[in-house]
């Protein structure tokens, strides 16, 4: 009761953010409401008059609130803004289809994840892990954006083959592009994750005695996925509610009408009974979905979980291939290079009749919609893009670190829930638009899935035999938390919070695409793949290069780490 408690007020709290938006955003929802419905009606006072008496804004924030909140009792969740229509059918129908979207994109995701630990889960079976993977093609697909994945499905696989349909939802077949482009960079996140605790399952005797008595290698690889699902479980289960409200690009491009697609509509439009709506079914989503993920890590643990018994799991000391240290070095080499050459060159001189121009000598990466070289704006856009990804990773480790070793599962579900689109209206909508409001907005909800990594390594920790001997020796709170805790909690994390830094890129690039962000014609790499998304079939260098470079830059931290690590070790 406590644990649903403690969620049931700050989704209450966060139902009550949004309820206020419009006066939080200092906008007569009433000049909204009056635009939505009657373009040509001019707003004189009278009118604005009637219609705040006809929807209930004469009372004030407290009157709209309580209305709202009377009626969700009663299981009307109100009427549109904007039609005027019930709110509760359309709503509910959404869910129903983003449940469906997300079902296909999960399992998706849970495919991928598997066959990239395969390798480390056949070899750790057999006793025979000799290096550590770096994982750079989990660590590519991560950072593919979503949207543009699903731009290249959509010509390729659906346009040019005629394998499945482009656009529309109510077929098995048109959830097939859909559920690629959100379960493929999902499923790499998962897999990378999986494949980073693998080698300290393996190591455990437990490994070693059922290997020495003869058992068989799909029963220990399967042991070994038992032992390291609870700390992967928050990651589902935050995956699970991203994928069913953040999808808002895929189910825009598809035309699939979802809860995310529905719930920015709301939001642009100030639709404010839609847009209640949609965020209670997300946080009621969230709320489910870490109960599940929490049921679960118990179930896995056991009796071992509160009886001390629980050894940490820790990594072997396995060496990283030669390889690895020179493919990090040549794709930091490259990437400077890239980005000195386009510092030297002009990143907003327009040439009209250069438009879309092929790669050449005078431009190297070809030029975009406007006639503006590619390069330049790669280059210059290099520091703005990653320095700004990095500085928000900074934040959100230390956030996410912070929050889940004091147990704050109901924040991190709730910030999981809303998607960062949302966080970034009501962001600006208080401080305007820039980059520091979109900086923020992100900031504001990319920590919940560090956190909840943070909490589940957390409870495994204290759970570790060594603790209680530690404590029987007489050691305080803050030597464990300095000696025994950090050191097996932070490594995992950190490595965690550099597979995130593209996406954090990406999502900081889908808000100045909004106009909440970055403002245009600054240089910046997300930026410049919304601005030639439209473009991509007839000039597909354009999207190339800020996709290749965003790759690039989720490849380098993960070889970065990968180093770092091995280093440290020896």
């Amino acid at each position: 009761m406590r644990y649903l408690g403690r969620r049931l007020v700050v989704l209450a709290a966060v139902v009550a953010v949004i309820g206020l938006l419009p006066w939080l955003t200092r906008t007569d929802p009433a000049l909204t409401i009056l635009h939505a419905r009657y373009a040509d009606r001019p707003p004189t006072p009278a009118v604005l008059d009637a219609i705040r008496a006809e929807t209930g804004l004469d009372g004030g924030p407290p009157h709209v609130l309580g209305d709202w909140a009377d009626g969700l009792f009663r299981g009307d969740l109100g009427e549109s803004w904007v039609s005027g229509q019930p709110v509760a059918p359309d709503v509910t129908s959404a869910l129903g289809v983003s449940l469906s979207l997300m079902g296909c994109s999960l399992a998706a995701a849970l495919i991928l994840a598997f066959a990239l630990a395969a390798p480390t889960l056949r070899r750790g079976a057999r006793r025979r892990l000799a290096t550590t993977r770096a994982g750079v093609g989990a660590a590519v697909l991560a950072a593919l954006p979503e949207f543009l994945l699903a731009a290249v499905l959509a010509t390729l696989v659906a346009v040019q083959l005629g394998w499945f349909p482009a656009l529309g939802w109510g077929r098995a077949d048109q959830a097939v592009l859909p559920a690629l482009a959100m379960g493929v960079p999902a499923g790499a996140l998962l897999g990378r994750l999986l494949d980073d605790a693998l080698p300290g399952a393996f190591a455990e005797p437990w490994a070693r005695a059922a290997t020495a008595s003869g058992m068989p290698p799909r029963r220990i690889a399967a042991h070994a996925l038992r032992r390291t699902a609870p700390a992967l479980l928050p990651q589902l289960g935050l995956v699970v509610v991203g994928l069913t409200g953040g999808a808002v690009a895929v189910e825009t491009l598809y035309a699939v009408p979802g809860l995310g697609s529905t719930a920015l509509a709301a939001a642009l439009a100030q639709d404010l009974p839609v847009l209640q709506a949609c965020v209670l079914l997300l946080l009621l989503l969230g709320l489910a979905a870490g109960l599940a993920a929490r049921l679960g890590s118990r179930v896995l643990l056991g009796p071992a979980r509160t009886a001390g018994a629980l050894p940490a799991l820790a990594a072997p000391p396995l060496p990283v291939r030669r390889v690895v240290t020179v493919a990090a070095a040549v794709l930091a080499a490259l990437l400077v290079a890239v980005a000195v050459a386009g510092l030297l060159r002009d990143p907003l001189y327009v040439d009209a009749a250069a438009r879309l121009a092929s790669p050449s000598a005078a431009h190297p990466l070809g030029t975009d919609s406007l006639g503006r070289d590619v390069l330049a704006r790669l280059g210059h856009g290099a520091a703005r893009t990653v320095l700004t990804a990095v500085a928000v990773s900074a934040v959100t480790l230390l956030l996410g670190l912070v929050v889940g070793a004091l147990g704050g599962g109901a924040l991190t579900e709730t910030a999981n829930a809303l998607p960062a689109v949302l966080a970034g209206l009501v962001v600006a909508g208080v401080l305007g638009p820039g980059p520091w409001g979109a900086a923020l907005a992100v900031a504001a909800v990319a920590w919940a899935p560090l956190a909840a990594h943070t909490a589940a390594l957390y409870a495994q920790e204290k759970a570790a035999p060594h603790i209680a001997a530690s404590r029987a020796l007489g050691a305080g709170r803050g030597h464990l938390l300095r000696r025994h805790l950090l050191p097996g909690v932070v490594p995992p994390v950190v490595r965690h919070a550099v597979l995130r830094i593209p996406a954090i890129a990406l999502a900081l690039a889908s808000l100045g695409f909004l106009g909440l962000g970055t403002q245009p014609p600054a240089p910046e790499w997300g930026r410049m793949l919304s601005e030639n998304m439209p473009y991509a079939e007839r000039a597909p260098w354009a999207v190339l290069a800020p996709a290749a470079a965003l790759a690039a830059l989720g490849a380098l931290a993960v070889l970065v780490s990968a180093a770092v690590r091995a280093r440290r070790r020896a």
